[in-house]
């Protein structure tokens, strides 16, 4: 085997192990919180300052997490809306729920995060679905957040406008009324 080849064997098995970058864990972190909430029926934002003020065992929940929830939180009415119009096949609350939460999230980081690009909100919740939920799940994680990107920022204007009902979400669903 030439030195050539070695070289090059190693930087792709260097890939597979490395670790998870501190966004990707940020968001594992913002899944497992908009999950708890949903499955405890608990409002998110309480379940997100439990996680800030008491981490317990766990690492301290990393800023960009909880950046990604309040956020979630403040869009929940919009998200919740274009996420139904995009998902032609389900109703919000059929998805498995790791589903809804990473399309909560990466949705929020396509059209309220600048800092995010589409391609690596999409990547991040198709990877995030490979590992966390259904064999399924990665390829309509994929195709809801295509149409995500593609006609939410169509939309009126008037969506994002009275988007804010002034509620909170306190599980899976939209707040009543919406």
């Amino acid at each position: 085997m030439t030195g050539g080849a070695t070289a090059v064997a190693m930087p792709a098995c260097t890939l597979l192990l490395s670790p998870m970058s501190a966004r990707t864990k940020a968001r594992k972190r913002a899944l497992d919180i908009l999950f708890e909430a949903d499955q405890r029926g608990a409002n998110v934002s309480q379940v997100l300052e439990e996680r800030v003020t008491l981490s317990g065992r766990e690492t301290a929940l990393p800023e960009y997490a909880a950046q990604i929830v309040a956020g979630v939180v403040a869009h929940w009415t919009e998200i919740q809306e274009i996420l139904q119009e995009a998902s032609t096949e389900w109703t919000i609350d059929r998805m498995p729920a790791v589903d809804r939460a990473l399309l909560r999230i990466a949705t929020w980081e396509i059209l309220f995060n600048n800092e995010v690009t589409v391609a690596v909100a999409i990547d991040e919740a198709v990877g995030l679905a490979r590992d966390l939920s259904t064999d399924d799940s990665p390829r309509f994680i994929n195709g809801v957040l295509g149409t995500v990107a593609r006609d939410a920022p169509a939309l009126p204007s008037d969506t994002a406008a009275g988007a804010d009902t002034g509620t909170t979400p306190t599980d899976g669903q939209p707040p009543e009324g919406t």
